[in-house]
């Protein structure tokens, strides 16, 4: 079968190229630069736990050079009103912070008091784009992935088998492909090529940045000023930690296209590091300046036949401290998996659709927010029209939802629940039970034991397949040589050998919010599709044919027979 071909070698490129050939699934990386990263200070990237954990699944280490913060602090004017401890996370050690449910995803008012939640990790983009490079070159085997360098799509047409796709370049001919995915960018040519408007508002936000080696009165903690009292600064700053010293400090500026003169920009370094250190000279490195322009786009569709939109092709946020780069690491996670089963096995258009279905719609809610809130935050004296817009019934100010953007929590930064997914059933099936984690939504990060007796954390076993957890109490004193035969295990793992996707069976101690004996189904990207009472193969088996899209090869009569025969399995 042809390889996928992934347009685009910026980081959402590289780590679908890297997540499908972690998958067997050969990759053409069709890449219009020759190679190499500009290294830029003032162009970082945040990854919250989610999207960390996904690099690190990968075998992408940027993670390990990144340093987490140790606090948030949101001033005003002269004084602090409010600072969130951040404690490392799961991937430096810690354990993962409490499962939230949709909606409840945000800080609770408060001050040093605050219970700690999971630092984001921030790096420079090139860092990130480096290492993706070093994982993919580690694989070391050009049948399965292949990157192009200096190649530019000129044409893409499809028929009922495949992609076809002329480049012009170092590499000017035409490839074959079983499927296509733009990450070519906000001027994607793929969209382009597939006639797939890109709607929506320019120039939403603009950000001077500086990225320079300076000692701050808050060591690791990152900073948002909001009305700063200095004649030179205008509505907000924000400083944000890097590592080796290094911090990236951005200006939000008026409305408007006037230029930042070099003179200008001084002037706010100056007067910021002034102000927060309270000394008129501040010995501070320059090491990079920029302009960072944000706009809102939302591109109508996203998959076309055998073609797909991902990250900035797809999408363009970043106001009020959302981050699209993480964004469309979350289209990778979700579209990576759906691509290994069409490639390996053939896949229903339900399955395909539903990346559209799924992550459209998450973004789309996103940028609906930040929408909604942008006039009402950036106005004075805007924040109960906030809360009554964006926040129904809540009574957090706009300061509050800017440190939620920043630090991945409520409607503005919380990883995406997929409440209305097509991969799930209509309605709950029988025996569903309400856990800690809602249907749709990312499944806690808890402890997991997996058949060989070997201990890990539940985001480790995810992106190859679908995983069953059996929620089990004082499973952790069993004998590990005998485990796969004590309790519901054997009719459990019956149920789980007739499903009709790959599927491992794991157990859990404990889970937020799950009674015993409790039967967690994962997706392969870290979504919960059920939660079922007990052991029931017949629901079991509806549950993860419908989280693989079904199967429009099959008649009703064959699917019900399948289910019988799974019951008469687990029976046996």
């Amino acid at each position: 079968m042809d390889p996928v071909i992934v347009a685009g070698a910026g980081p959402v490129g590289l780590t679908l190229a890297l997540a499908l050939a972690r998958l067997d699934v050969p990759v053409v990386l069709l890449d219009e630069t020759t190679g190499g990263d500009e290294p830029r200070l003032a162009r970082t990237a945040v990854l919250r736990p989610d999207t960390a954990a996904l690099l690190e699944r990968l075998g992408c280490r940027a993670t390990a050079g990144a340093r987490p913060w140790t606090g948030w602090r949101t001033m005003r004017r002269r004084q602090l009103v409010r600072h969130v401890p951040l404690e490392p996370g799961p991937l430096f050690g810690a354990p993962p912070p409490a499962a939230h449910a949709p909606g409840n995803g945000d800080l609770r008012d408060g001050d040093d008091s605050e219970a700690p939640v999971s630092s984001p990790l921030h790096l420079p983009q090139h860092e990130l784009t480096r290492a993706l490079r070093a994982a993919l070159a580690a694989i070391g085997d050009e049948d399965l992935v292949r990157i192009v360098p200096g190649t530019r799509i000129e044409t893409v047409e499809q028929d009922a088998r495949g992609v076809s796709v002329r480049t012009r370049g170092a590499q000017a001919t035409w490839w074959r492909g079983s499927h296509l995915v733009g990450c070519d960018g906000p001027r994607s040519t793929v969209r382009k090529q597939l006639g797939v408007r890109f709607p929506g508002r320019t120039a939403v936000e603009r950000h001077a940045v500086a990225a320079l080696r300076a000692e701050l009165p808050w060591p690791g903690e990152a900073v948002l000023h909001r009305s700063p009292p200095w004649r030179s600064i205008d509505a907000e700053v924000t400083a944000r930690p890097l590592p080796h010293g290094v911090w990236r400090i951005d200006w939000l500026l008026p409305p408007g296209r006037d230029l930042v003169t070099p003179d200008a920009l001084m002037v706010r370094v100056r007067d910021t590091l002034a102000g927060w250190c309270e000394e008129t000279a501040i010995p501070y490195e320059l090491l990079d300046t920029g302009v960072h322009t944000v706009h809102h786009r939302l591109a109508r569709r996203w998959r076309v036949g055998r073609a797909f939109l991902a990250g900035d092709a797809a999408h363009l946020h970043g106001a009020l401290g959302t981050q699209g780069l993480e964004e469309g690491l979350r289209d990778v996670g979700n579209l990576a998996w759906k691509l290994s089963l069409a490639w390996h096995h053939g896949a229903s258009d339900a399955l395909l659709d539903s990346y559209q279905a799924e992550r459209r719609t998450a973004v789309a809610a996103r940028l609906r927010t930040a929408d909604q809130a942008l006039p009402l935050v950036r106005a004075a004296g805007g924040w109960r029209a906030v809360r009554r817009t964006v926040l129904p019934g809540g009574t957090r100010g706009h300061d509050a939802l800017l440190t939620d953007g920043h630090l991945g929590h409520g409607p503005l930064g919380a990883p995406p629940v997929y409440n209305r997914s097509p991969l799930t059933p209509a309605a709950p099936p029988e025996g569903s039970v309400t856990v800690g984690t809602p249907t749709g939504a990312p499944v806690a990060d808890v402890r997991v034991t997996a058949p060989d007796g070997a201990v890990v954390r539940l985001r480790e076993r995810l992106g190859r397949e679908l995983l069953v957890v059996l929620v089990a109490p004082g499973t952790g004193v069993w004998d590990r040589r005998h485990w796969m035969r004590a309790g519901l295990m054997p009719r459990l793992a019956a149920a789980v050998s007739a499903l009709p996707m790959r599927t491992e069976l794991l157990v859990a101690e404990e889970y937020p919010g799950a009674p015993a004996h409790t039967v967690l189904l994962v997706r392969p990207d870290g979504h919960l599709a059920a939660a079922l009472s007990g052991v029931r193969p017949a629901e079991l088996y509806a549950c993860a044919d419908a989280a693989r899209g079904g199967d429009t090869a099959r008649g009703a009569d064959t699917e019900q027979r399948e289910q019988r025969d799974a019951e008469a399995t687990a029976r046996r």
